[in-house]
């Protein structure tokens, strides 16, 4: 089938690929899956950039893609909970059901998790994708497949969030106004915070977050601090919260300085290199600090959020191309335009 192709380090190709037996063989607890729109995600750009992240190394050929909604075209003959014809999102990493890490609910850490996109797993930016029906979700009706696909990048922030446990009133902050920083601002407001600043150097970024909810202050930490904006206006208790979505060192180093006594700071960027913090800082704040890796149990909620209107993603959709385009789409994320914030392709139907 014609997939979008890494075929090594800055070099992308549409052709043919052939599938597996995995993939060509459908499993009694499987969905075969119409894919209709993919997200590109930072991840996806990464490795078509520097071919590697960590551990991870693109050795061979591998299709891009993991952020995406389609249509259910066959079922095995196990599924009960979906149909021919549903609409629906997946939940992109498979774990070993018979894990330790899954038996106790952590399936996202465990260590055999294969998840689209990461060698040397290949995505799904191709016509179609097999994939277990545990980790596909049915679209609400009003819930379209663009926003189905931004479901996953969703997800990381809304797992900070439950990590992070928000209380009614919160205040909180989220360094970063990327893709993952702003759906975080958005869970961080859905899960009851009353103000979140959303920090970053550039304003078109700033100007985005802060036309998403009227519960987002944007702060441009070029000109402003903003230990000292939150301390000004919070009578210099601080923030509750503290979300670190840039995976930058520098933004690291004073991560504990608008957090108030006994917070939480939850760390969600990736990280190209180490980060370092004060821990000093955080201990004469008796700080918690939470660790993100992807997402556990939440597409449900996620979903639940879209169709109710509690989360709305569609502003951070800037940008859609045809499959065929699909090159020019990775060129233009690759470029980190910053007037752009979650790019799509859509794939002919």
């Amino acid at each position: 089938m014609k997939a979008l192709v890494l075929e090594h380090v800055g070099a992308l190709s549409l052709r043919d690929i052939p599938l597996d037996a995995q993939e060509a063989n459908l499993a009694p607890d499987d969905v075969r899956i119409k894919i209709h729109t993919v997200g590109i995600c930072g991840s996806d750009v990464h490795y078509y950039t520097h071919g590697r992240i960590g551990p991870f190394v693109v050795d061979a050929p591998m299709i891009l893609g993991h952020e995406a909604a389609g249509t259910v075209i066959e079922v095995g003959s196990a599924v009960t909970h979906l149909s021919v014809g549903d609409r629906v999102c997946m939940e992109p990493g498979i774990p070993d059901p018979t894990s330790k890490a899954t038996r106790l609910g952590l399936y996202n850490v465990d260590p055999a998790v294969r998840f689209w996109a990461t060698p040397p797993v290949h995505g799904v930016l191709r016509p179609t994708c097999t994939h277990p029906a545990a980790f596909t979700f049915k679209l609400p009706d009003n819930v379209s497949f663009a926003e189905g696909a931004m479901i996953e990048p969703l997800a990381v922030g809304v797992h900070a969030a439950t990590k992070a446990r928000i209380r009614p009133g919160d205040i909180a902050v989220v360094l970063g106004a990327g893709p993952i920083g702003l759906v975080t601002a958005l869970a961080a407001i859905a899960a009851g915070c009353a103000r979140v600043y959303v920090t970053d150097i550039v304003d078109q970024k700033l100007a985005i977050a802060g036309a998403l909810h009227s519960a987002i202050t944007p702060v441009n930490v070029a000109t402003e601090a903003i230990a000292k904006r939150v301390s000004d206006d919070t009578e210099g208790w601080g923030a509750d919260v503290v979300f670190e979505a840039t995976g930058s060192p520098r933004a690291a180093q004073g991560i504990f300085e608008p957090l108030c006594p006994g917070g939480c700071v939850v760390l969600i960027g990736g990280q190209s290199e180490p980060i370092l913090y004060d821990a000093g800082a955080a201990m004469v704040r008796e700080a918690r600090v939470e660790n993100i890796f992807r997402y556990a149990h939440v597409f449900p909620r996620c979903l639940a959020m879209l169709a109710s209107g509690a989360i709305d993603v569609k502003p951070l959709i800037t940008r859609t191309f045809d499959f065929d385009r699909s090159i020019e789409a990775f060129d233009l994320a690759a470029s980190a335009p910053p007037s752009e914030v979650k790019i799509q392709i859509v794939l002919p139907q």
